[in-house]
C-alpha cells in the first residue's frame, strides 16, 4: 500500500494515535457506559414522578377568566350587527367576523407552562442529549461508536464479507438510534408550540371550553409520551449493548471466519 500511496510518517503516527483513542473510548462506552446508563434509566422508570396513574394530578390551571358578556345599549345597534354578520356570511367571509377578544396583556401576568411537565421534561431532555452527544470528549458518543466500527471495516475484497455486513448493520442501527433520539427533542418542542397556540386561543376566545379541554388533553398526552421516551431510551441502550457484544468478534475481526452466525 505504501508503494501506491506515500503517507508522511508523522501524519501516519498521528492518525494511528487517533484511531487508538477512538477505539479505547468506544470500547469503554460499550463495555461500561451502556450497561450503567440502561440501569439508570430502568431505575428512573420506577420513579413516582413518571408513574402517576391519576392524570388529573398533572393538570395545570389555566388562569384566564371568562369576561362578562357585552350588553348592547341600543337595540338598533344589535340589529345592525346581526345584519352585517348576515351579509358577511352571504359573501363567504364569515370567518372574518369571528375576531375574538383582543389581547393586549394577560390579566395575571405571564401565562406559565404546566410546571409538572416542565419538571419532567427537564429530567428527560438531558438523557436524550446524552444519547446523542455524551461529550466526555469532542465526539458524540454514538458518533464515536459509529466511527469505531467504521474504522474497523477492512478494505473491499471479493468474498468473505459476512463480517463486513455485520459491521455495516451495526453502523445502520447506530444511525437509526441517533435519528430516533433527535426526533424525541423535536417532539418536546412541538408540544410547547402546540400548547402555546392553544393558550393563545383561550385568551382570544375565553368562552370556548373546548380549547381549555384540549390543553388538558395534550398535557396528558405529553406525560404519557415522556414515559414512553424514557422506556425507548433504555431499550435502545439495551439493544445496542446486546447487539455489539454478541457480534464483537465479527465487528473487530470481520474476516477471521465466515462460519459464525449473526447472533
Amino acid at each position: 500500500m505504501s508503494s501506491l500511496l506515500k503517507v508522511d510518517n508523522e501524519i501516519k503516527t498521528k492518525v494511528d494515535a487517533f484511531r487508538e483513542r477512538i477505539t479505547a473510548e468506544a470500547e469503554d462506552l460499550v463495555a461500561n457506559f451502556f450497561p450503567n446508563k440502561l440501569l439508570e434509566l430502568d431505575h428512573f422508570l420506577k420513579d413516582p414522578i413518571i408513574n402517576i396513574t391519576e392524570l388529573k394530578e398533572i393538570h395545570s390551571e389555566i388562569n384566564l377568566t371568562v369576561p362578562d358578556p357585552i350588553l348592547l345599549s341600543n337595540l338598533h345597534d344589535g340589529l345592525e350587527a346581526q345584519n352585517a354578520k348576515k351579509r358577511k356570511l352571504e359573501d363567504g367571509g364569515g370567518e372574518d367576523m369571528v375576531t375574538g377578544t383582543k389581547v393586549f396583556v394577560m390579566p395575571g401576568g405571564m401565562m406559565k407552562s404546566n410546571a409538572n411537565l416542565v419538571d419532567l421534561i427537564e429530567k428527560v431532555k438531558p438523557e436524550i442529549r446524552t444519547l446523542i452527544e455524551k461529550c466526555n470528549t469532542h465526539f458524540a458518543f454514538l458518533l464515536q461508536v459509529k466511527m469505531w466500527v467504521q474504522l474497523l471495516i477492512p478494505r473491499i475484497e471479493d468474498g468473505n464479507n459476512f463480517g463486513v455486513s455485520i459491521q455495516e448493520e451495526t453502523v445502520a442501527e447506530l444511525r437509526t438510534v441517533e435519528g430516533e433520539a433527535a426526533s424525541y427533542l423535536d417532539q418536546i418542542s412541538r408540544y410547547y408550540i402546540t400548547r402555546a397556540k392553544l393558550v393563545s386561543k383561550i385568551a382570544k376566545y375565553p368562552h370556548v371550553e373546548d380549547y381549555r379541554r384540549t390543553v388538558t388533553e395534550i398535557d396528558e398526552k405529553e406525560y404519557i409520551s415522556l414515559k414512553i421516551i424514557v422506556s425507548e431510551l433504555r431499550n435502545q441502550y439495551v439493544t445496542l449493548h446486546d447487539m455489539i457484544l454478541k457480534n464483537i468478534e465479527k465487528i473487530k475481526r470481520p474476516r477471521s471466519s465466515n462460519a459464525d452466525a449473526l447472533y
